[in-house]
């Protein structure tokens, strides 16, 4: 074991199953980086299709993170966890693609904007979790982004402002269209 890794070890551990798996991968040891791509792909994916909104592009995505993180396993340092470090790299990657497709942004003048606080018909909502992954799949990509990054991801503004190479307002200013937009699909589907 490389003294990097050995310090990597002693500062951040590991659980104690993942352990071996990262230094496999280290050293290019393709049954420890499969081992790794089984126990974390399934959440990796999840996150993916949340941003991108799309199976097989979702698909994609997760197969570009694990060649990155493969490619990259040299910097993985464990300050974090493996899985907190992968999950980057996965954000990061379907942000990549959503560039990719020029759709990340939709016009703010296409857009409904309610200053509305709690209406008393939100209060009586009653949604089922179908209902609102749906609607957040009809979310446009920079709405659907901000919003997964946020609230189901745990990232604050300044952190997906760095990811998304915006301000820090204005991605609050995407976080509050999208719920408000949501909102509204949402209650669409009910009348």
């Amino acid at each position: 074991m490389s003294l990097r890794q050995e310090m990597i070890k002693k500062e951040h551990p590991q659980p104690d199953d993942t352990r071996p798996l990262i230094t496999g991968s280290m050293k290019g040891d393709r049954s420890s980086q499969y081992a790794l791509y089984k126990k974390y792909s399934k959440a990796m994916y999840n996150i993916c299709y949340r941003i991108v909104n799309d199976q097989e592009e979702a698909r994609d995505v997760l197969q570009e993170t694990f060649i990155s993180a493969f490619q990259h396993m040299g910097a993985f340092r464990g300050e974090s966890s493996f899985g907190a470090w992968l999950k980057k790299i996965a954000v990061n990657q379907a942000i990549n693609h959503l560039r990719k497709r020029k759709m990340l942004y939709e016009s703010v003048d296409d857009i409904e904007y309610s200053d509305e606080e709690n209406s008393p018909d939100e209060e009586n909502l009653a949604l089922n979790v179908e209902r609102v992954r749906e609607a957040i799949q009809q979310l446009p990509d920079g709405f659907r982004t901000v919003f997964s990054l946020y609230l189901l991801e745990g990232y604050d503004h300044s952190e997906i402002a760095r990811i998304m190479s915006i301000s820090e307002s204005t991605s609050k200013t995407q976080y509050i269209r999208a719920k408000n937009k949501l909102k509204t699909i949402l209650k669409e589907r009910i009348s």
